[in-house]
């Protein structure tokens, strides 16, 4: 069987995560094309990665004919994200997009429309599920092991420094969507949803406390209210000690990611007591569960491909991504209005649209300093 052609579109921080993963599996896939502005950014990762013969441009669309491209990963600022894959699955190609979907719901759902009149694979990436972790809790929920839900808090603490956002697509609306909440707790955000399902409400509060050349948020707290069950998300980009973590506490036990266990039983008068045993058995069935041989992109690239090769659906496709932006959406509203939002939200509603949000998006400060070009700043694409 021939090998799946591939295609980078967007040479930055995130494309060696999806070039190392199409690296693994170069039995059934080979890169075959290099597309950044920036023709040299493409053609030093291509030397990286030992890449003879790739083709190298500055313009997707000289891509789009190419009958021995078969998948493309998107790694581009969101604000281009709808855009790109719309043009690539028009063109017959599959696509793997990084997160966030897109800035918007309306973008969301004119990408699924455009994979569904295709007919072909549309992955939003969400490497995070790809962990054992996630997959092996994903398990025990779904097989009732814990009861359910009752509780859920989560943290998506990062630090990132002021200069962080002199990149000239990064803190606009226009061009990055949003702060933390989008682009960084996206990934906090997917797994509680995969995980617990979404909300019917949410209320959130943001601001800028540290990030002066930002419009965008960089601290968010919000609240989530389940029939049965209330959660909480915060993410901030000021916190040096940058844990991502989950709690949970359900009917028998509270269990977290990363793995940890804790069950107790009531006593009569209504306090309690440990129960090593329910801990032991929940611990012992969660290291019985399959680990995974990789994680991550190379996971989550590997479970696409498979899919384009069987003709199935990938785990992560367009209508799972979506719901992150959804969720994330209806907190950007809470925020902006200073209200409890009700989900879903309708095409109505004037956050459905990128220029509906664009119109009401707080802008804590105004950007001063934009730089075009990585290779002539003194920023860098991550901490070395």
């Amino acid at each position: 069987m021939k090998k799946l052609g591939i295609a980078i579109i967007g040479c930055g921080n995130i494309a060696p995560a999806h070039l190392e993963g199409y690296a693994q599996l170069s039995e059934i896939c080979e890169v075959r094309a290099l597309c950044d502005l920036y023709p040299d950014k493409a053609t030093r990762l291509a030397k990286r990665f030992a890449l003879e013969g790739c083709t190298i441009t500055a313009e997707y669309r000289d891509l789009l004919d190419r009958s021995d491209i078969d998948v493309v990963s998107l790694c581009l600022p969101p604000s281009v994200h709808c855009q790109g894959a719309v043009d690539f699955l028009g063109a017959g190609k599959h696509v793997i997009v990084e997160k966030p979907m897109a800035p918007s719901l309306s973008e969301c759902d004119v990408m699924i429309e455009a994979q569904e009149k295709s007919g072909k694979i549309l992955s939003v990436i969400s490497q995070n599920r790809f962990r054992v972790a996630p997959m092996r809790i994903k398990e025990m929920l779904d097989g009732g092991l814990f009861g359910s839900v009752l509780l859920a808090r989560v943290n998506s603490m990062w630090w990132r420094g002021s200069n962080y956002y002199d990149l000239w697509w990064r803190g606009t609306y226009e061009k990055e969507g949003g702060g933390c909440t989008l682009n960084h707790a996206v990934h906090q955000i997917d797994i509680l949803q995969w995980l617990v399902g979404m909300p019917r409400s949410v209320l959130s509060v943001m601001g800028n406390v540290a990030h002066t050349n930002s419009e965008v948020e960089d601290v968010s707290m919000s609240i989530l209210r389940y029939d049965g069950m209330m959660g909480q998300v915060n993410s901030s980009l000021v916190d040096h000690d940058e844990k991502q973590e989950f709690f949970f506490a359900a009917e028998h036990a509270s269990f977290a990611i990363p793995w940890h266990v804790k069950a107790v039983e009531q006593l009569p008068n209504g306090f309690f007591k440990p129960n090593p045993e329910r801990e032991e058995a929940l611990d012992a069935h969660y290291a019985s569960l399959p680990a995974l041989t990789v994680e991550g992109h190379p996971a989550q690239i590997e479970n696409v491909l498979l899919a384009v090769r069987q003709g199935g659906a990938p785990l992560v496709d367009g209508r799972e991504g979506r719901k992150a932006v959804e969720l994330i959406t209806a907190m950007y509203k809470s925020s902006t209005e200073g209200c409890e939002v009700a989900l879903p939200l309708a095409a109505d509603d004037p956050f459905y649209t990128t220029e509906g949000m664009m119109a009401r998006m707080i802008r804590y400060h105004k950007k001063l300093k934009s730089v075009e070009n990585l290779e002539d700043s003194e920023i860098t694409l991550g901490t070395m």
